[in-house]
């Protein structure tokens, strides 16, 4: 038995990236008088964490408690909170980030917490399950182990080659006949299990969901730019909150498909963000999450809504039922090309926003929503990588370095907005300074 007189904590399951981005979460849990319980994986710098915990002025010194794992295992993660679960009355386990979806389930599966359910978390990252579960909803597609793949051979060409275990878009190609397939297959590690896919042609979109006992209480849909018209990579390089210019039957088409593969994968509590294309109005499947959406997402709503979703958030892992807005204004972040080359100074031409430096200082700028008719702005400079970093081709996410958030009334022409703030930004590489 347990001690009566345990403090009453929140696990989270993040990396320091995704901690910057989130800070409103680790405050909203401390306000309700709960304790984070931090863990974090091998690729967060310790001694950076550390030093943001130690300065007052940072929101993540509100965080006492934090363990680091050598990976994201559930036999790892679940003995490295045992002293946790003994020590504190585990109230929720939260997930911020892809790695640790399985595990965080798991905890709170095992703990009969709320949550998105352990097998809802577990199809969620595993592509492979994910498409056996979920047929009806995504394109064709084949799963190739790795001693299958000299005989693989996609649906049809066009198709899309995704490693099963990866994300961020990375190692996900074009191939357009056998033998770049034959090429892109000996691009993966030696055990990495693939899918091949048909190439689903159409605009894309993500749909953002909080969830309650199984019921859509609240979803948006966001709009999509990847870089796959200038080459065979499929980063995504924009997002606007709400998606302008679709029709009402485009719109339920992607609100019914996303309620049914929750439904489908049995996702009980917490906040999902699904990938969709719209072909010939069919939404179809490219994934869904069980965890916070990335990038700039939840700043997108934030303004889009004037209400942050971090407090939902957390009444969903506690398993109150949060009440959230429709959004008043539109939203968007656009990533900029660049260069190749080592990156130095960012700045920002004729315009109010700030240029932050989210890497090197741990923290995101904070989203100050505006009134539902006030003027377009642009609201924040991203900088996602550090002065003297190399910068090269944009295969995945990983690779983006710069981006724009901004926001306007919800008939505003953000598409126009943001190229023109995309080209006030000024973007030293190497020895030569040129226009974002």
């Amino acid at each position: 038995m347990y001690p009566d007189n345990r403090k009453p904590a929140v696990v989270v399951m993040s990396d320091l990236v995704v901690l910057a981005r989130q800070t409103r979460l680790i405050e909203e849990i401390v306000a309700r008088d709960l304790v984070p319980l931090v863990l974090v994986g091998p690729d967060t710098p310790m001694d950076r964490l550390r030093a943001h915990m130690a300065d007052p002025a940072h929101p993540l010194s509100l965080m006492d408690e934090l363990v680091r794992v050598p990976d994201s295992s559930v036999d790892t993660v679940l003995a490295a909170v045992q002293d946790w679960v003994r020590e504190y009355d585990v109230k929720a386990s939260i997930c911020c980030g892809e790695v640790f979806v399985d595990p965080a389930g798991a905890l709170g599966e095992l703990l009969g917490l709320p949550g998105p359910g352990g097998w809802a978390a577990r199809v969620c990252r595993d592509k492979i399950m994910q498409r056996t579960a979920l047929d009806a909803f995504g394109p064709r597609w084949r799963a190739v182990a790795p001693s299958g793949r000299a005989e693989a051979e996609p649906p049809g060409y066009p198709a899309v080659v995704k490693p099963a275990g990866r994300m961020y878009s990375s190692g996900v190609r074009r191939v357009d006949d056998a033998q770049a397939l034959r090429a892109a297959l000996e691009g993966y590690g030696p055990e990495e299990s693939v899918l091949l896919e048909e190439l689903v042609e159409g605009p894309e979109f993500s749909v953002e969901a909080l969830v309650f006992d199984g019921e859509v209480l609240w979803s948006g849909i966001t709009a999509k730019r990847t870089n796959e018209d200038g080459g065979r990579f499929f980063t995504e390089m924009g997002h606007t909150s709400p998606a302008p210019g679709l029709t009402g039957d485009e719109e339920e088409a992607l609100l019914s498909a996303n309620a049914g593969v929750l439904a489908g994968i049995g996702f009980r509590y917490g906040i999902t963000h699904a990938e969709f294309r719209l072909s010939r109005g069919e939404a179809v499947l490219m994934e869904v999450a069980a965890r916070l959406p990335g990038d700039a997402i939840t700043m997108l709503w934030h303004l889009a809504t004037g209400v942050p979703m971090e407090p939902a958030i957390v009444d969903l892992a506690l398993g109150v039922k949060p009440d959230y807005p429709r959004p008043a204004r539109r939203a968007v972040q656009r990533y900029l090309d660049h260069g190749s080359g080592q990156l130095g100074d960012v700045g920002l031409d004729g315009a109010e926003a700030g240029v932050s430096w989210i890497k090197r200082d741990g923290l995101w700028p904070a989203a100050t929503p505006a009134d539902a008719q006030a003027p377009a702005r642009c609201t924040a400079v991203l900088v996602a990588r550090e002065s003297g970093e190399l910068l090269g081709e944009q295969a995945d996410s990983g690779a983006r370095s710069l981006s724009v958030v901004g926001d306007g009334p919800l008939d505003a022409d953000l598409d126009a907005l943001s190229r023109q703030w995309v080209s006030a930004v000024r973007v030293a590489v190497g020895e030569t300074s040129a226009a974002g």
